[in-house]
């Protein structure tokens, strides 16, 4: 059975890493644990007819369908190439004193504890049970933003959980409210997302949008909405490059998908304008808060993890227009989002360790003569912050084009609101890009370091998914145009 599969490797992933002896050894088996992942789920969508039913999955309170393969494919996928990242990554930590050597292990089982329940999240029919994984991915990934010895790593991780984890507890009482819709209409309550798609036509529009009302905030705070957002900028800033990536393009994929998962609930009912209407609102705010915030920002990590939630207040618009054009490209906005902001903090990781003696996580950047130190990294700073605004020919630009295209066709007003916000958005980052990576040094000033010697695991990463972001900007296969269909047709848009 998948599921017993997925957990029995990821108990002898960590009963390996509790053996290992040496860095590289426990990396090497968080490299095998997020490629065979991977594998399992590539081998689903290849082999399988999906919907995946429960005999396959194990219970009843569990199924696969195509948006559920498709995340916890883009969260395999980024946890491997994070994986041979932090290979290199995690050695300068223990030789810089960032990290413990005692820590090593703690760090390596957190990780691939993550992983786990990550997918189990996105294979969670029923919602009580995708809250509870929802949970624990911010225990997991909070304690993996602390795991540095610095106190700004344990403000920044409490202040996660504190505001992820008393907003969810609302979160809660909106399922509790569903499933009591649920009995009310079908004499047997269920939180099954399959079984109250099917009844959804037939539950009232208050409770419905009471409900929603209550899910949104819990995964509103886990994916950076306005105003939720705060914990986001710190704990991005604060945590491993490594964290960092994981964090951007998987874990803020888990409230997006919470969130998409209740519009499709209530896309069936009465409910829908009211919900609409609450999503553009927010949407908008959270684009314009991360814009503003951008302008300023001379911390290359922090502006990054603004563009993150800049990202997330557009999806959350889209989903608003609720079309299937519209739903279509959201998705493929999540796919796009995820490599491109991977690529980003994973090269923003590089300038870090070669600058990290000269800025903590909140002082300003002391970036210079750059393209001579690090020149992989400032190459996919610059692509990969081309690509997130949008550039044409890069997979952001299409998905980007066709969500306003949408939006356009319900409000111009709304529109035009967006298009000054994510302009506005691209100046802060554009700004920034070229102020810093055109500073070079002056005769009298402080003399730099040696460039610092990036291992090839932590440039292997940036490679791949530069070439990922160029090949996804320029081709958009048949079947890949088939596959995000079967998405919205199975969320009922």
């Amino acid at each position: 059975m998948i599921l017993l599969a997925l957990g029995l490797v990821t108990l002898a992933c960590i009963g390996l890493i509790a053996l290992s002896k040496t860095n590289r050894q426990m990396n090497a088996v968080s490299i095998a644990h997020g490629l065979i992942f991977t594998i399992i789920t590539a081998a689903i969508l290849a082999a399988m007819d999906i919907p995946v039913g429960t005999f396959l999955v194990g219970n009843q309170y569990f199924f696969i369908d195509h948006l559920a393969a498709f995340e916890v494919l883009i969260a395999s996928v980024i946890f491997t190439l994070a994986a041979v990242y932090a290979g290199g990554y995690v050695e300068s930590l223990l030789s810089s004193g960032e990290l413990e050597k005692g820590s090593q292990k703690l760090f390596y089982t957190l990780w691939s504890l993550l992983l786990l329940i990550i997918v189990l999240a996105f294979f969670a029919d029923n919602l009580a049970l995708f809250w509870i994984f929802a949970e624990m991915t911010t225990i997991a990934s909070a304690m993996l933003v602390a795991i540095l010895a610095a106190r700004e790593n344990i403000d920044a991780a409490l202040k996660y959980i504190f505001i992820a984890s008393t907003s969810m507890l609302l979160s809660f009482v909106g399922y509790i409210f569903l499933f009591e819709t649920s009995r009310s209409a079908l004499g047997e309550g269920s939180l099954n997302w399959t079984v109250l798609l099917a009844h959804a036509p037939e539950f009232p529009a208050e409770m419905m949008l009471a409900s929603f009302a209550l899910v949104f905030i819990g995964f509103a705070a886990k994916s950076g909405i306005f105003p939720f957002h705060t914990w986001l900028p710190e704990a991005h800033a604060k945590a491993p490059s490594a964290v960092s990536a994981v964090l951007s393009a998987v874990l803020l994929n888990v409230g997006i998908y919470a969130i998409l998962r209740m519009v499709a609930l209530v896309h069936r009912t009465n409910a829908m304008p009211a919900v609409s209407t609450m999503l553009v609102l927010f949407g908008a705010l959270t684009i314009g808060i991360a814009a503003v915030s951008m302008l300023p920002q001379k911390n290359l990590k922090k502006l990054i993890a603004f563009s993150s939630i800049e990202n997330m207040g557009l999806m959350l618009v889209g989903i608003a227009v609720a079309t299937p054009v519209a739903i279509f490209w959201v998705l493929f906005h999540v796919m796009a989002h995820s490599f491109t902001k991977a690529s980003l903090f994973f090269s923003a990781g590089i300038l870090h360790r070669q600058y990290h003696s000269r800025f903590s996580g909140d002082a300003p950047d002391e970036i210079r003569d750059v393209f001579s130190l690090q020149p992989l990294a400032a190459w996919g700073i610059l692509i990969g912050g081309l690509a997130i605004i949008g550039l044409p020919f890069s997979p952001v630009f299409f998905s980007k084009l066709f969500i306003l295209l949408q939006v356009g066709t319900v409000s111009m007003e709304v529109l035009f609101i967006l298009l000054v916000l994510l302009f506005v958005a691209a100046a802060g980052l554009g700004y920034f890009v070229i102020t810093a990576f055109t500073r070079v040094s002056q005769p009298g000033d402080s003399p730099l370091n040696e460039p610092y010697r990036t291992p090839g695991g932590m440039k292997i990463p940036v490679v791949i998914l530069l070439v990922l972001i160029i090949a996804m900007g320029i081709f958009l296969p048949g079947g890949e145009i088939v596959f995000f269909s079967q998405m919205v047709t199975e969320l009922g848009f």
